[in-house]
């Protein structure tokens, strides 16, 4: 195991200063730990391009960047804060410190796999070392591999793999199952040290955004957040199973923002999951939230092996398949961004998404299959919307979640089968709670016509206020219809499907 007399431990999306990989080997092995964070302006520069001076996850990752200077600061070190080019910045640290390594988690996405790999070229020609440490997931890239040796491509074989590794005996107490690491506070803290006198401070502002509705919102950044909402969720586990798929409930964890930036621990919600599965206490709930975790890591694995995914189908011959393009196309995505299909649960979760940053992961469904298989229009538009607008934006998540929802995907939604925009909003939505709270203008309408206010009679329309095609848009598209042409359109990949219409 390598020693070294000082060394920079590099923060990205692993904003925490417990069970953190990195830190815990620097703090092992250095006799003095530098830490930095750097707002990259690779990444920052093209939001302000497109006038996004308001961004809630940069804002969330400004506040929670403070509190973990704050809690260095208080184990005696402290950390540097960079506004620059992270790939130039790194190593120009790097050599004005004169630390032997850099110490980082390891980033799975292409960028930023371009990226450590020219500054490690940059590092190594300095004399200088970069090692790279599994910590945001369970795990990693080739880790678990089928009897053939090669990636899963599908996710109940690759689960019962984690689970098997993760557990090879079920009798072995969580806290003492390798995967999950030992990470813990119990790592001495004098390694660490402060950064060089005259450190400037730098503002939200300085970096050329500003303040959000993240606040108003209540949603809690930084570490002390991200153990908020833990606390929160842990009476709700058992309920999980059952509460998950209704917006109008609260039933997620809401972490998922706090697992995409590090604020949390995998290893400990997994741990977390284990402990109320062996206890009883976790009921059904604990068991499927675990499975969630899994899909997590599954999608990163897929990201990993097979990056085309990127850019295009994972099964090949779904690229073959034509999407709706022209004026139309645009008009019709231009209302489903805006929440104006006419088609309630659809307009509402799209509501949601862009005034909060935030859509229930049902709905991310929903509106995913509508986009696609109602409107005919590419998945990949969709995905970067999303990309824009989601708080917890994963592109190993999203890009997964996208194309399960549009069938090109591993282990994806049958192509021929389509949700109903309305009976998925008559079963997950039954009272309307969530619909009346993003579209106030249909709150007057019954149980039974906010799902389908173009059915509902021309007397409950008045009496609700509701006047269709002014103050309530019409649906763009009758879903039977669109239906009979997703089934054509996929037609091209029939003979290629395992599966056939039933």
């Amino acid at each position: 195991m390598p020693r070294f007399d000082t060394s920079l431990v590099w923060f990205r999306r692993d904003l925490r200063n417990f069970d953190h990989a990195a830190l815990h080997f620097a703090l092992q092995n250095s006799r003095a730990v530098y830490c930095v964070f750097v707002f990259d302006r690779e990444i920052l520069a093209p939001l302000l391009e497109r006038g996004l001076r308001a961004d809630r996850r940069v804002e969330f990752i400004f506040d929670s960047v403070q509190e973990l200077a704050a809690e260095l600061r208080a184990c005696g070190g402290g950390l540097l804060v960079r506004h620059s080019v992270a790939r130039d910045e790194i190593p120009r640290l790097a050599k004005d410190l004169r630390v032997d390594a850099v110490l980082v988690n390891s980033d799975y996405e292409p960028a930023a796999v371009a990226r450590d790999a020219a500054v490690e070229q940059a590092l190594r020609a300095q004399g200088r070392q970069m090692l790279s440490f599994k910590d945001q997931v369970i795990f990693e890239k080739d880790e678990l591999l089928s009897q053939s040796g090669r990636p899963y491509a599908v996710f109940t074989p690759y689960k019962n793999a984690w689970l098997k590794k993760l557990l090879p005996d079920a009798a072995v107490p969580a806290a003492e199952i390798p995967a999950l690491g030992a990470w813990m506070h119990d790592v001495p803290q004098s390694a660490l040290a402060a950064p060089p006198p005259g450190d400037a401070q730098i503002s939200l502002e300085d970096l050329g955004f500003e303040r959000t509705n993240l606040r108003q919102l209540g949603i809690p950044t930084g570490m002390s957040g991200g153990s908020k909402l833990i606390e929160d969720f842990l009476p709700r586990l058992a309920r999980y199973d059952t509460t998950r798929d209704y917006p109008s409930i609260k039933g997620p964890s809401y972490l998922s923002v706090h697992l995409r930036f590090g604020t949390v621990s995998i290893r400990g919600l997994v741990r977390m999951a284990l402990d109320a599965m062996r206890s009883g206490e976790g009921g059904d709930g604990a068991r499927v939230w675990l499975s969630e975790l899994v899909w997590r890591d599954f999608y990163f694995m897929i990201l990993h092996n097979f990056p085309h995914v990127v850019d295009h189908s994972f099964r090949p011959e779904f690229d073959r398949v034509e999407w709706e393009a022209g004026t139309q196309a645009d008009e019709d995505f231009s209302a489903w961004c805006e929440g104006r299909t006419g088609y309630p649960l659809v307009d509402a979760a799209m509501l949601q998404l862009n005034q909060t940053g935030y859509m229930h992961n049902r709905l991310r469904m929903v509106t995913a299959s509508f986009l696609v298989k109602d409107l005919g229009i590419d998945w990949r538009r969709g995905e970067h919307y999303f990309a824009e607008r989601l708080n917890d934006y994963d592109l190993a998540a999203n890009n997964g979640g996208w194309q399960w929802a549009a069938s090109t995907g591993c282990d994806a939604q049958p192509w021929f089968r389509i949700f109903n925009p309305v009976t998925q909003s008559e079963r997950f939505d039954t009272e309307g709670k969530f619909i009346r709270r993003y579209l106030p203008v249909l709150g007057r309408l019954s149980a039974k016509q906010i799902h389908a206010p173009w059915l509902a009679p021309a007397e409950s329309l008045a009496d609700a206020g509701v006047r269709l095609g002014v103050n309530y848009p019409r649906p763009v598209v009758a879903h039977d219809e669109a239906r009979k042409r997703t089934l054509e359109r996929f037609s091209v990949v029939k003979k290629a499907s395992p599966e056939s219409p039933v």
